[in-house]
């Protein structure tokens, strides 16, 4: 999974100039998926026109090889959802494994 995630995020990023950053969350993290469990990801992006609802449209998650829930959070409303606190914010601070950008790599 985490092969075809990689593959895919660097393909998304080349279309989402406007990427900061992308992370998965969720069952395939915890390790506890299973059959009918899909990838749970949240992108922050610099900014966007598009409401929070329709975000996620103009990325193609049908290549991925189990269905997506994608969360499309510009940076400021991201900074919001820390500064909420809730249980969704512990879920997003305790969980989310971020893997765009890239780690560097030292030779």
């Amino acid at each position: 999974m985490l092969t075809a995630l990689d593959r895919w995020v660097r393909d998304e990023a080349a279309r989402h100039p406007e990427l900061v950053r992308l992370g998965c969350f969720g069952s395939y993290v915890r390790g506890d998926w299973g059959p009918g469990s899909d990838l749970d990801l949240v992108a922050v992006v610099r900014a966007s026109r598009e409401p929070f609802e329709r975000r996620c449209l103009s990325w193609s998650t049908e290549v991925l090889p189990v269905p997506v829930d994608l969360l499309v959070y510009t940076e400021a409303e991201w900074k919001a959802v820390g500064r909420r606190g809730g249980r969704f914010a512990r879920v997003l601070r305790e969980e989310v494994l971020w893997v765009w950008p890239p780690l560097s790599r030292n030779p």
